[in-house]
């Protein structure tokens, strides 16, 4: 049976080979047609999973996506975007152009392993572990505080909570070889540990652990744990604020049999990644689209079915596309006051931060940790573990204590005014805690 799929998929990948030799990936860049944006299209054979691919090179990239236009119908594919960077201007790094041309235009291997490994990439220089349990405070200075136990250097991390969950994506080192942990009985220890910490008192949720030495595309990866572990079904009565909940709507358009779905919500960074990273693992597959950033606000439209070639078939399946398409975009939102660290990396430098933010009755909401050239730059999301607003005076002791200049409230008034401070040299060596490690295309709008 295994030699069978095997084969198939083999016989797949050459009939995807020899259909892109036929029709090459097409990828033009004009900086000139838009006053405000860099315009980017993407002409290509169509095949399932083509869309999150080009989407995700773009939000890797950390560009904007500011307007898109997509036509899949048949069996071509054809997406213009406008994209910009941060700061709402064209895209001029030859560079970055010369990457977008190359990883989507006819030298790019995308289309080959498209359908069976969307947002992979192999690497063996860490190990990967994945986590999803049930949320609660301090839970990520507990997680980190048994890595450093076991000599593990977190060098990447990104860690969601949402709807009474929690997931990270963890990327660790041996803290003595600086290489990923090879050792099976290492590595059996680590994930059981884990796994207990996951676990906590809460007997009703699964808590799960996996570690591998494979590198996944991070948020796509968050993404599918937080939609396989159901975080998009509501928790008894809903308190979430409904000014802020995104607007939703799925109906069909019978005379096409499409289902339409129509979003308004704030517009943020990687809004239309986390969309059609989830409409994709739903099996849905997007015919048309038309999505645009109006201010403040983002307009999404689609024209899906599912991957059989039918449109949305019950009410049940209508709400379940809702919610989980509320729960993608709610996923990223960040809730809590915005802080910022950067200093030399260290091992247990994730585990001392988290920890005094515990101590001080901090919870993290959400969590990136990055290494770069030997410098940890982390950005935490913290909130008062009761729900009250952070208070000022918890924030200017926390500062106090690991430095000043090290973290940073990212977003205030007074963040460039601020006088750099000498850094608790304690703090940057870990002598401080060794005692206490622990475009609109006129879609039909009459809709029935």
């Amino acid at each position: 049976m295994e030699t069978s799929v095997s084969f198939s998929r083999d016989m797949d990948d050459e009939y995807e080979k020899l259909i892109r030799r036929m029709n090459p990936p097409r990828v033009v860049i004009d900086n000139e047609s838009c006053k405000n944006a860099t315009v980017i299209q993407v002409d290509s054979a169509n095949k399932q999973g083509i869309l999150l691919e080009v989407v995700q090179i773009l939000t890797d990239l950390n560009l904007v996506i500011t307007k898109a236009y997509i036509c899949s119908d048949g069996g071509w594919f054809m997406d213009v975007f406008n994209v910009t960077d941060n700061d709402g201007n064209k895209i001029t790094d030859e560079g970055i152009l010369d990457y977008i041309e190359k990883s989507l235009g006819p030298d790019s291997c995308f289309a080959s392993s498209m359908r069976r490994s969307v947002g992979v990439k192999l690497g063996t220089d860490h190990t990967s572990i994945e986590l999803i349990g049930s949320d609660r405070p301090g839970l990520l200075s507990e997680v980190s505080a048994v890595l450093t136990n076991l000599k593990c250097n977190v060098v990447n991390a990104e860690v969601w909570t949402h709807n009474t969950r929690a997931a990270a994506v963890m990327q660790v080192t041996d803290e003595e070889t600086g290489g990923a942990i090879i050792d099976p009985e290492r590595l059996s220890l680590v994930k059981r540990l884990l796994c207990n910490v996951l676990k906590g008192s809460n007997k009703t949720r699964e808590a799960k652990t996996v570690v591998s030495l494979g590198a996944t595309h991070t948020e796509r990866r968050l993404h599918q744990m937080m939609f396989d572990d159901r975080d998009y079904e509501r928790m008894g009565e809903d308190s979430s604020d409904e000014k802020d909940r995104p607007n939703v709507n799925v109906v069909n358009w019978h005379g096409r049999d499409y289902s339409v779905v129509t979003i308004r919500c704030k517009d943020r960074p990687k809004l239309l990644f986390d969309i059609v990273c989830t409409l994709t693992d739903m099996q849905y597959v997007v015919f048309h689209g038309n999505v645009e950033a109006e201010g403040a606000e983002a307009h999404q439209e689609y024209c899906i079915r599912h991957i059989d070639g039918s449109p949305v078939k019950s009410d049940a399946e209508r709400q379940r596309v809702v919610h989980c398409l509320e729960a993608a975009i709610q996923r990223r939102v960040s809730e809590g006051l915005k802080l910022e660290l950067c200093t030399s990396d260290r091992i247990g430098l994730l585990s001392d931060v988290t920890r005094i933010f515990r101590e001080n009755s901090l919870t993290v909401t959400r969590a990136e940790v990055t290494t770069r050239s030997g410098k940890a730059v982390n950005t935490f999301y913290v909130r008062e573990s009761s729900g009250y607003p952070v208070d000022p005076k918890i924030i200017d002791s926390i500062r106090q204590t690991i430095g000043q200049t090290i973290l940073r409230v990212k977003g205030s008034p007074d963040e460039s005014t601020q006088a750099p401070q000498e850094s608790p040299t304690r703090f940057l060596f870990g002598g401080l805690f060794k005692s206490r490690s622990f475009c609109n295309f006129g879609l039909v709008r009459s809709y029935s």
